[in-house]
């Protein structure tokens, strides 16, 4: 069996990352064409997909301009990309949304903001994958980006921590029911990255104490990527469940 980070690993599957324009999605994307996938590139900004597409390496790619809280467009949107490129194997839901706020002003809008990007449409773009005139004829991977906040507590951050745990245990659901038709479903849960939205959403002070949290120092855009290769990989074929954190041992303290 090829390893995840041999060239041609995928052989030209079709995997569909979200939040594809920045940040961990991005750097997923480019690690996935990397190694010979073809990739459909989902987010809101069509001039930063189109950054991220010439970025690519090898195979075709398709930018998909898509805004994930409509969820109604989902279904349909998949569904029409199918048609248009073949059969999809992979779905990597990198996309998030974070507000955060302390309990008192949690409000039902700003929770349900959050868990509308964060879980719901991450399980609409899994159910609209796993159709059988979409899917892969060998099956697929399903991967979803959590967070350690999904394990541990955050102040300010009720919602956000509420709609990562539940991806975590949807996950575990979705592999148990999934696995008959061959779809693997797993989460990964970053630590501190170096991102473009953690540079801008934190302060100098936060940050720091953030980076000293963990013991191998904060994480790159490229660290999540190559675990996320692998997960979503043929090469881990008996692989699914789980939650992996990638935190530089932010949660092992």
């Amino acid at each position: 069996m090829a390893s995840t980070f041999d060239p041609g690993a995928f052989d030209g599957r079709w995997i569909l990352v979200t939040g594809a324009s920045s940040g961990l999605g991005r750097a997923i994307a480019i690690e996935l064409a990397s190694q010979g996938c073809s990739v459909i590139l989902g987010g809101r900004d069509p001039a930063r997909l189109a950054a991220t597409a010439s970025a690519l390496k090898g195979r075709p790619h398709v930018v998909w301009p898509l805004d994930l809280s409509e969820h109604a467009a989902i279904a349909a949107g998949v569904q029409r990309l199918g048609s248009e490129v073949g059969p999809i194997y992979g779905l990597c839901h990198s996309a998030g949304t974070v507000l955060t706020r302390p309990l008192a002003s949690s409000s039902v809008e700003v929770v349900q903001a959050q868990l509308g990007v964060n879980l719901v449409a991450g399980l609409e773009l899994a159910r609209a994958v796993c159709r059988r005139d979409v899917l892969h004829p060998e099956g697929g991977s399903l991967l979803f980006l959590s967070s350690v906040y999904g394990r541990a507590g955050m102040a300010g951050q009720v919602a956000y921590s509420a709609s990562k745990g539940a991806l975590v245990a949807a996950v575990r659901s979705l592999a148990v029911e999934l696995a008959r038709r061959r779809v693997r479903a797993n989460c990964l849960s970053p630590g501190f990255v170096d991102t473009e939205m953690t540079r801008a959403s934190l302060s100098a002070e936060r940050a720091a104490t953030l980076k000293a949290a963990h013991p191998l120092g904060p994480g790159q855009p490229e660290d999540v990527a190559r675990a996320a290769a692998f997960l979503l990989s043929p090469a881990s074929r008996w692989i699914t469940g789980v939650d992996l954190p990638v935190d530089g041992g932010y949660t092992a303290q």
